[in-house]
């Protein structure tokens, strides 16, 4: 039987009342209106150690499990999914750094990332590409002591903010991560604005003209990165599928307080049979989406890795996440659509995660073939 530790039941409790503590709505519907990052909270979830619990404790990461970060995040974006998102990738790439970096690397960054100082990305996608990694077209040529990069990498989150880029370059007939800083000469960044959620976390094109760095900055082994890259999405679609299942439960709250409040021919929404059946069915499709998140976080910090089900469990809370804030907004009627009552604002930040690390069909497609397998 299933189960949470103590020690996770804590750490979910104490997720809860910082989001309570410090999540104040006002100032939240400013930020997101202004797209700036929420830096105020960012750094004191770094001094409660919420940013990247499961890497490793000795660069100022909490040393736990998967599990231990998707009930965090779960809860955090429960409370305010703007947020939510922004922390759940204050520290995206970083884990890149810290399973295969050197350790020269990890102790100039990684302690910056976890302890709020610094932002960090991971720069994988190009614009003629979508979310095929296999076709590389920035590239990264070894010159003596430095690789020189060139190319461009599109929607990269905290893109013109973070300090450094983890980037994956063609290197001749492979490819690979190479740690590039943000103040390198010829790397620029170009805003691409206002999105329809997770507009606290900004998303930017990265272009690198001759961009130099030492040849230090590779992350790994030269040729790996490709498989590098697979294992770090498939294991930040479960980050991703908290954050969607906590989007999910915030819409699903607020609906609850609201339907059992508001009165129509006398009776509180939450006695007709219509808004009950509604309500069903979003808690089924809640609980079936906690359900496999925890279950693919469990199975990472067993030691493997399960792309499948990292799939499944993305697409299945995504999906639950848009469903549950669209039937929120139904249910709420001409409030649903007004920025005080924060259930578009779910709306939009769940589309936005249903995007991330590939969209719905994507998903799709890895589930399938790993179902079909080998047809002979």
């Amino acid at each position: 039987m299933f189960a949470f530790t103590k020690a996770q039941q804590a750490i979910r409790k104490a997720a809860k009342d910082f989001a309570k503590g410090e999540l104040d709505k006002e100032t939240i519907i400013q930020w997101e209106k202004d797209g700036a990052f929420p830096t105020e909270v960012w750094e004191k979830a770094a001094d409660l150690g919420f940013l990247g619990m499961h890497l490793p404790e000795k660069y100022s990461g909490g040393g736990l499990g998967m599990l231990d970060s998707v009930v965090t995040l779960e809860e955090i974006c429960r409370k305010d999914s703007t947020v939510g998102v922004a922390l759940g990738y204050a520290t995206h790439g970083a884990e890149c750094l810290a399973k295969w970096g050197s350790d020269a690397l990890k102790e100039a960054f990684l302690p910056k990332v976890l302890e709020g100082e610094m932002l960090s990305a991971g720069a994988f996608g190009e614009s003629q590409r979508g979310g095929d990694l296999t076709a590389e077209a920035v590239t990264a040529v070894k010159e003596g002591d430095e690789w020189v990069i060139n190319g461009q990498k599109t929607y990269v989150p905290n893109g013109g903010l973070a300090g450094f880029y983890i980037v994956l370059c063609k290197t001749g007939d492979a490819a690979s991560l190479i740690l590039v800083e943000a103040d390198r000469t010829g790397l620029s960044v170009e805003g691409l604005g206002r999105k329809l959620g997770g507009n606290m976390t900004p998303t930017a094109n990265i272009a690198f003209d001759k961009v130099r760095v030492p040849a230090g900055n590779l992350v790994g082994e030269e040729g790996k990165g490709l498989a590098y890259a697979k294992e770090f999405t498939s294991e930040n679609k479960i980050l991703l599928a908290a954050q969607a299942l906590g989007t999910a439960f915030g819409a699903y709250d607020r609906m609850m307080e609201y339907v059992k409040g508001r009165e129509q021919f006398g009776r509180k929404l939450a006695q007709f049979q219509v808004s009950q059946h509604k309500i069903a069915d979003m808690a089924v499709k809640i609980e079936l989406s906690a359900l496999i998140t925890y279950k693919a976080a469990w199975v990472r910090d067993e030691g493997k890795m399960d792309p499948t089900l990292c799939s499944m469990a993305k697409m299945t809370a995504c999906r639950t996440a848009m469903e549950v804030s669209a039937q929120s907004i139904q249910l709420f009627g001409g409030y649903g659509f007004m920025t005080e009552y924060e259930v578009e604002r779910s709306y939009r930040d769940a589309k936005t995660l249903e995007v991330m690390a590939g969209a719905a069909a994507v998903q799709k497609d890895i589930i399938a073939q790993s179902a079909i397998g080998r047809i002979r």
